[in-house]
Parts: C-alpha cells; sequence; structure tokens
C-alpha cells in the first residue's frame, strides 16, 4: 500500500513566532505592492490596525531593521539595480545599506550525501521518513528527516499544513511517513539558531533527486549567506550553460528550502522569479539574510 495514503497531516498550535511572520508577511505584501511610494510606518501600521510602536517592535526584533530598510534590501527594482551596477550576479544588499562587513557575514555549514540513483527511483520504497511541523520565523515549517539526516524543509501557512504535507510526501510517494514532531525538533533548532551554524558540528543533509537535480542542488549550497546568482550562473556551473530552464525546474523542487538556498536564485534580468512557498516568503527570506549578515 502507498504509505502516503495511510497519512493525515495533524493540526498544529501556532507560537508567537507564527504570529510575527504573519504580520511581517502582511507587511511586506503592502510594502512590495506600494514600494514606489515609499509608504511610512504610521501607513502601514494604520492599515494594518496596529500601533507603529508595536509594529517597529515585532519587525526589528524579526530582521533586525526598520520595516523601511528591509523594504530596500528585498525589493525587485534594488535587485536589479544591484546587479546591473555591479555587472556581477550577486545581491550585495547588506554592503549597498551599510549593514554589514566580511567578518559578520555568517552561513549555514551543511554536509551533504546523495541518494543513489537506484533509491530515488524506488521512490522512497523501504526508506522511513520522520516528520513535524514547527514554528519558525517564516510561518509553519515541515522537517523531513531519515535516520542519515535531513530530507525536506517546507512552509506553510496556517491551516495549509496538510497540503504542504503531500506536496512533500508526493515526492517519495512509497515512503513509510512517521509524524515525530519530538524527533524533528532538534533540526528546527539548528536551521534558524544562527549560533548553531558551525563547521565543526556540520548539519547532516540527504538529496533525494535525479543526479541532474543534485548537481543543482549542491551549486546553490555553495552561494554564501546574503548573495544570489542568476540560474545562467549555476547552469554554467553545473557545466550546461544552455540548461538555464532545466536549472529553474530542478530549483523549482528542491525539498530542502532555505537549507539548499534556492531564494537565492534570480532570473536573468535579477527579478525574483517563482518560489515553490511563495515570492512574498522569499522576500521575507533575502530580507532576513540581509538583516542578519
Amino acid at each position: 500500500m502507498n504509505a502516503l495514503a495511510q497519512i493525515d497531516a495533524p493540526a498544529i498550535d501556532v507560537t508567537p513566532d507564527g504570529s510575527d511572520y504573519e504580520t511581517v508577511r502582511r507587511v511586506i505584501e503592502m510594502i512590495t505592492l506600494d514600494y514606489r511610494d515609499q509608504p511610512s510606518l504610521e501607513a502601514i501600521a494604520a492599515e494594518l490596525d496596529q500601533s507603529p510602536t508595536q509594529l517597529q517592535k515585532v519587525f526589528t526584533r524579526w530582521a533586525g531593521l526598520s520595516p523601511k530598510a528591509f523594504l530596500q534590501a528585498v525589493t525587485l527594482d534594488h535587485a536589479k539595480r544591484l546587479l546591473g551596477k555591479e555587472g556581477l550576479p550577486l545581491l550585495e544588499t547588506s554592503y549597498e545599506l551599510g549593514l554589514s562587513g566580511p567578518g559578520r557575514l555568517h552561513d549555514l555549514f551543511v554536509t551533504h550525501e546523495a541518494m543513489s540513483p537506484g533509491e530515488w527511483k524506488a521512490r522512497g520504497e523501504g526508506l522511513t521518513i520522520r516528520y513535524g511541523f514547527h514554528p519558525s520565523p517564516f510561518g509553519i515549517a515541515l522537517v523531513m528527516a531519515t535516520d542519515r539526516g535531513l530530507a525536506g524543509l517546507a512552509f506553510a501557512d496556517q491551516g495549509g499544513e496538510k497540503p504542504c504535507f503531500e506536496d512533500m510526501a508526493r515526492r517519495w510517494p512509497n515512503a513509510n511517513f512517521v509524524e515525530d514532531r519530538e524527533g524533528t525538533a532538534s533540526y528546527i533548532r539548528r536551521i534558524f539558531d544562527r549560533s548553531k551554524w558551525s563547521a565543526e558540528q556540520p548539519l547532516n543533509v540527504v538529496l533525494i533527486g535525479s543526479d541532474f537535480q543534485i548537481r543543482v542542488w549542491q551549486s546553490l549550497l555553495k552561494i554564501p549567506f546574503g548573495k544570489a546568482v542568476t540560474y545562467s550562473d549555476v547552469a554554467r556551473d553545473i557545466g550546461q550553460p544552455s540548461a538555464s530552464r532545466a536549472v529553474g525546474a530542478a530549483i523549482g523542487r528542491n525539498p530542502l528550502s532555505f537549507v539548499v538556498p534556492c531564494h537565492r536564485a534570480l532570473g536573468k534580468s535579477g527579478a525574483l522569479t517563482g518560489y515553490h512557498w511563495g515570492l512574498t516568503r522569499k522576500r521575507a527570506i533575502l530580507g532576513w539574510e540581509a538583516g542578519n549578515a
């Protein structure tokens, strides 16, 4: 029997982290639409029926910079301008805003291995994947892990847990999925706590995909924190410079959001392009990185 058919993703309680993300999500949606008008903090707060002081406090605690600076760090026009001015496939917004220096750059140290082609073709047969939903800075996070390491990280808004789980589990339809929120909690603490990003104790990641997909995902792991590349850059890096479209498809199938940083991949013109978990979330992650670089 297909193991996926036996699973019903549970409803979960959302901690204040989730509430903060919902506020940030709404702010980003608003200022992304109205960025040319540069809406004031007071105008944004009035639209969300919150006090400016409280909104500023939540945003600063969450991202490490003000809503106005956050907007400057993540808007599409800013990304395009920087790429054009420098002539490089790098999104160095933290330097542009004077927020950071080389000594403050951090990255997630990851050690990874790939499933064999046979294991991938078996679509997870014989594989046990433990999973759990957890609050995160970017909404509800679904963590999936095998005995060999982290295999999946996805995001959902409140009420969207079941389709999020089904979307991820569909990638390995023959696997056995076991709910284990306690067992996956350690991963969520490692992933979003920068003090735990250490080369001495790397995060173990298992890449489950086709050979082409894995090469694309391995290339994404090379992109430094706070920077970005284009799909064409990734295509050249894996030795297939004419495969930008296929690279884009592989990036869209990345099962390890945030950890394998597909959010740092941009379109040829510097456009943010699509993101499996929503463009608003992509802007939020890029802004969080700019504020924490």
